[in-house]
């Protein structure tokens, strides 16, 4: 599979986050998560005059087989539409890590106030990856001039 194709499924994978709550798939206070695994979102993202929107925050996760990304998603204007913003690969190791994903859309965000949904999601089985949920978190930020 190439890196292209995996991001497509990694992206593909993200849209299937909000799949996950409803179905119990993750569970725990403060956000979706699994026993030692979050997700944190920072209070403002980066708006760059080009129209690239950078969202951050910090995660920890323990890997359990196949590759693991921290995805994210932001809403603005619309509370229905959500646009997929890059994709991090996670190190899995119990540690808190760092994690920036950056989309570049020109013309797509403005400053103000915005909606972020972060998951940690792992693609694990044989033939084709499924999505198994780590962590998740939402949060309302500020999306900010860089």
């Amino acid at each position: 599979m190439s890196v292209r194709q995996l991001f497509g499924v990694v992206i593909g994978a993200a849209l299937l986050l909000s799949v996950a709550p409803a179905s119990g798939a993750l569970s725990g206070s403060g956000g979706r998560s699994g026993p030692g695994e979050e997700v944190t979102v920072d209070r403002t993202g980066r708006l760059a005059s080009d129209g690239t929107i950078t969202l951050s925050g910090r995660y920890r996760c323990t890997r359990r087989g196949g590759p693991v990304f921290v995805s994210s998603s932001v809403s603005q204007r619309d509370p229905r539409v959500h646009h997929g913003v890059g994709g991090t690969l996670a190190a899995c190791d119990g540690a808190w890590h760092r994690w920036a994903n950056s989309e570049a859309r020109q013309g797509a965000y403005r400053t103000g106030r915005a909606h972020v949904e972060a998951t940690v999601m792992e693609l694990s089985g044989t033939g084709l990856p499924l999505p198994r949920f780590h962590a998740a978190r939402d949060r309302d930020i500020r999306l900010v001039r860089r």
